[in-house]
């Protein structure tokens, strides 16, 4: 048996039989304009806007959508990194539903066994919110239901079984 010593010895991918976790379902390089460092976030939607999160001033997201195109399927959520001579960017599946919410961004709905409980922008909260519950009950008995606002109406959704 070897020992393991991280500085100088690393168990090739596969030995240890556990898999890497998949971050992202499409990876793309981008020519656009940017300085070495930058980083940007942005979301294309399922009509094609898109929306940016983050980003250098002046940042057009358009170049990096480009190079996703046809990798990946709308809705998506991308990061991009801008290297020496290119953007390397990483996109990931998403789920946006439209919801009646006037007030808060941020919504984390938990159902547990016993108990409900729901989180509007980090505040908990005896409102109920059927919208929610109604995905998370497609789902599972248990669920934790979070959905973040991204334009007017419209919520990134992530459901969770517990």
């Amino acid at each position: 048996m070897f020992p393991i010593d991280p500085g100088k010895h690393w168990l090739e991918a596969g030995i240890t039989g556990l898999a890497r976790q998949r971050e992202w379902d499409a990876v793309a390089t981008a020519d656009a304009t940017g300085s070495p460092g930058d980083e940007a976030e942005f979301v294309v939607l399922t009509d094609g806007r898109v929306l940016v999160d983050a980003g250098p001033d002046g940042f057009d997201p358009e170049p990096l959508a480009a190079a996703l195109e046809g990798a990946i399927g709308r809705p998506y959520r991308a990061v991009g990194v801008r290297r020496e001579d290119l953007w390397v960017v990483g996109a990931s599946t998403i789920e946006t539903a439209e919801l009646p919410f006037g007030r808060g961004d941020d919504f984390e709905l938990v159902r547990g066994a016993d108990e409900l409980s729901l989180r509007i922008d980090g505040v908990p909260t005896t409102e109920s919110v059927p919208e929610l519950e109604r995905l998370g009950e497609e789902r599972s008995a248990t669920y934790v239901v979070r959905a973040k606002r991204l334009d007017d109406g419209l919520f990134e959704i992530d459901v969770e079984p517990l």
